[in-house]
């Protein structure tokens, strides 16, 4: 231990330093007020969990008749709940 000084020095003052003065521990940053999700999102988030519930609810031969995969099925599932919508 070649130079014991200064860890025992840096101890005493961590020791010694108040909180408050270390970064103001436990106090939390003010956030800004979330804003309301628009319509369109709003459509967009149902859209994705019926297409979801849609895809969960389909065995492997079914999804592989539809589009392996997600991206795929989604694509269509969100076209096709568009043009029933309209």
């Amino acid at each position: 231990m070649p130079f014991p000084l200064p860890r025992a020095v840096l101890a005493a003052l961590l020791v010694a330093t108040p909180i408050s003065a270390l970064g103001q521990a436990g106090t939390k940053p003010e956030l800004a007020p979330r804003r309301e999700p628009s319509v369109r999102s709003l459509a967009a988030r149902e859209r994705q969990r019926k297409c979801g519930a849609e895809w969960r609810a389909l065995g492997p031969p079914e999804k592989a008749a539809q589009g392996p995969r997600w991206p795929q099925y989604y694509s269509k599932c969100v076209r096709r709940l568009k043009e029933q919508r309209a």
